[in-house]
């Protein structure tokens, strides 16, 4: 299977003029259907099928609105600005625990790259015999400092965050441990720096082991093309984990603005703390406290005005130094007050430990009953102004949860691309997808390992959506922010397909239909918007396939349901969500692993079964022909979509000598 040539796109104007005109017609008729369906095709009497079943196809159209709107301004680059000479480069290959030959394969490609650069293996797995053999080639090699021991480690935005304080070149060019880099990768990619604003520059994943049917849908031709040029077009082409160049002045930058963001952030939540200690405090004074009580107004007005101060956009450190050294005096000036009451609490320590009859013990001879005693006493408002000055002390020197305080690399998902670029557009910094392959990567080659790499990026992404929700991010521009969310939205395609699933079933084994009624009026709507619905597919794919993702975009829905559950689970509930690495060996099975797509199985039974009941019904006369006829259609195509599962779970691996090797051509992927 071979990129496609380095002519096509040389009509982008009149091609992206009829992309224009399918997506409007796509529009049209697919809100012209959805709303007819809400408002008098809605089958109440059976709502608890009607509903979901007209809310799965309200996604749908969400879904197709979203992917016409990046088509709308898809941007094909053509040929890329010459590399200026002089520039500073490393290259960083990250790694676990892949075999070592698989790493030096990349690293010794990434070593013979035209322009002069460094070449870094980052071992996170920190394996002697990995760097003996990176070393003996003249290949730098980094794991992680000492500072991470005992820290949490972020798997691979760790490991990249860490070899950034290590290394100094001007532009960094992350590859997987997998990813054979040409010699020209660098020239072809470099020059569009030449904007002071670029950021990143992302370009193809194509894998060399996939035969030309991709029985486990490897190739992504629809979205490392068409998509992500699509999001170009918006200036939301964002980093796909590997074969991507980034200035590392944009991840500095977004690094230290992260960590001025989180130490406000956690100035905030202190002096927000500080203000309900201060109330608490003052709830225990008493009507001639009136002193004390000045002084805790005092503290409270400067906990507002530094607020106040923040949120004009003072320096941080600034407003703390002033709310600290105001705290301070007046905590002076309590304590000087205060000296008689510190007095009789000694007293009463002291009362205590002689009625324990053990005083040269000290405290150790007080019974319990006596510490109750004393931890019931009212003590003095000097408690409260201590901790008020301890919680801002704490919070602007540096974070001591994290081994780095600098994180350029996003923590916040299992996965770091896509969290990480859509900050750096949040800072103004720009993108661009280069459409040509400069790397030649490996694809999972069994289906166990192909449901680990879907399942986690997929857990990525929503954790993505659900910490930093693009549609709420200010600093997007309202484009970005839709570009974005189109992809965390594609992942919750789980539900629908249940729905579109169990719709067609009820009706053949029980009959009961989700809309009023299969009228004339109903396939005239839906038939036109389904057509140029694929239309706008085959017009935008311009010859690449596409069926095999639309199969798994279904076919892998019990994949997309677990990632929204277990992304839920981890954001919200706080349970545990393991990073898992994409294994780059086939794993070796004696049978097909029929256990991994047991749901999808059970599924295609199900259709299988509801057929055969439809067909008796109509024989027996207990449904409409008509109806039935639709019903089986559609079980039909579900079953075509989850014919891949089979073909999948059958897959034996790559055979080199049934594909003929690949050859990369500039210009196109």
């Amino acid at each position: 299977m071979e990129p496609a040539t380095a002519g096509y796109g040389q009509h982008v104007p009149r091609r992206l003029l009829v992309i224009r005109l399918v997506v409007l017609l796509t529009a049209l008729l697919g809100v012209n259907y959805v709303a007819w369906r809400w408002v008098f095709s809605v089958n109440w009497d059976a709502w608890w099928i009607a509903v979901p079943l007209v809310l799965a196809e309200t996604f749908s159209l969400v879904d197709s609105l979203l992917f016409g709107l990046a088509m709308w301004r898809l941007k094909e680059r053509g040929e890329p600005p010459p590399a200026a000479p002089g520039l500073t480069v490393d290259v960083l290959i990250a790694t676990y625990n892949e075999p070592i030959d698989l790493v030096m394969r990349t690293a010794r490609a990434a070593l013979a790259i035209d322009y002069p650069h460094r070449t870094w293996v980052l071992d996170d797995g920190n394996r002697p015999e990995m760097r003996e053999a990176a070393e003996a080639e003249g290949i730098g090699w980094i794991t992680r400092s000492a500072e991470w021991a005992g820290m949490p480690r972020h798997a691979k935005a760790g490991n990249l965050n860490n070899a950034l304080l290590v290394t100094e070149g001007e532009f960094l060019l992350i590859l997987d441990a997998d990813q054979v880099p040409l010699p020209a990768i660098l020239d072809r990619t470099l020059g569009y720096f030449e904007d002071p604003q670029m950021a990143l520059v992302q370009t193809p994943q194509w894998f060399a082991n996939v035969p030309d049917d991709d029985p486990l849908g490897s190739q992504a031709p629809l979205f490392y093309g068409p998509i992500q040029q699509g999001k170009d077009g918006w200036n939301a082409a964002f980093f796909c984990g590997s074969n991507a160049i980034i200035r590392r002045e944009a991840l500095m930058q977004l690094g230290v603005s992260r960590y001025a963001d989180a130490v406000e952030a956690g100035v905030q939540r202190a002096l927000r703390t500080a203000r309900s200690v201060l109330r608490q405090a003052r709830r225990g004074l008493g009507p001639d406290d009136d002193a004390v009580r000045r002084a805790l107004d005092s503290i409270e007005y400067d906990i507002s005005r530094a607020r106040r101060e923040l949120a004009r956009g003072e320096a941080l450190m600034d407003v703390t130094y002033r709310f600290q050294q105001r705290v301070a005096s007046v905590r002076r000036e309590l304590v000087a007050a205060d000296l008689t009451a510190l007095q009789s609490d000694l007293a009463a320590i002291a009362e205590l430990e002689r009625s324990a009859g053990e005083a040269d013990d000290g405290l150790a001879g007080i019974d319990l009953g006596a510490l109750d005693q004393l931890s019931a006493r009212d003590w003095s408002p000097l408690g409260a102004v201590e901790t008020v000055q301890a919680l801002v002390d704490a919070v602007d020197v540096d974070l001591g949860s994290e081994a780095q305080p600098i994180m350029p690399m996003a923590t916040i998902s299992v996965t770091e691309d896509m969290a990480t670029c859509m900050r750096l557009h949040g800072l103004g910094w720009r993108t661009a997808y280069h459409h040509e392959v400069l790397a030649h990567g490996l694809a999972p080659e069994d289906l166990p390992t192909m449901l680990t790499q879907r399942l986690r990026w997929a857990q990525g992404t929503v954790q993505v959506m659900f910490r930093e929700n693009p549609l709420l991010q200010r600093r997007l521009t309202w484009g970005q922010r839709l570009m974005y969310f189109a992809t965390m939205w594609s992942y919750l395609s789980g539900f629908a397909a249940l729905v579109y699933l169990a719709a067609p079933i009820i009706y053949l084994t029980v009959g009961v239909l989700p809309v009023r009624a299969l009228s004339t009026e109903f396939f005239i709507r839906l038939v036109p918007f389904l057509v140029v619905n694929q239309l706008l597919f085959l017009v935008v794919a311009a010859g690449r396939p596409t069926w095999r993702g639309q199969q798994y975009s279904l076919a892998l829905f019990p994949v997309w349901i677990k990632s929204f559950t277990s992304a839920f689970g981890n954001v919200f509930l706080g349970r545990s969500l393991d990073f898992a690495v994409t294994p780059k060996t086939r794993q070796e099975v004696d049978r097909p692993p029929w256990h991994l797509v047991r749901p999808q199985l059970l599924a295609m039974a199900a259709l299988v079964v509801a057929a055969i009941i439809g067909v008796v019904r109509v024989g027996t006369g207990h449904a409409g022909a008509a109806g039935t006829a639709f019903n089986i259609a559609w079980i039909g195509f579900d079953l075509a979509i989850f014919s891949v599962i089979i073909k999948a779970a059958r897959y034996r691996g790559f055979d080199p000598a049934a594909t003929a090797p690949p050859t990369a051509r500039r210009g196109a992927a």
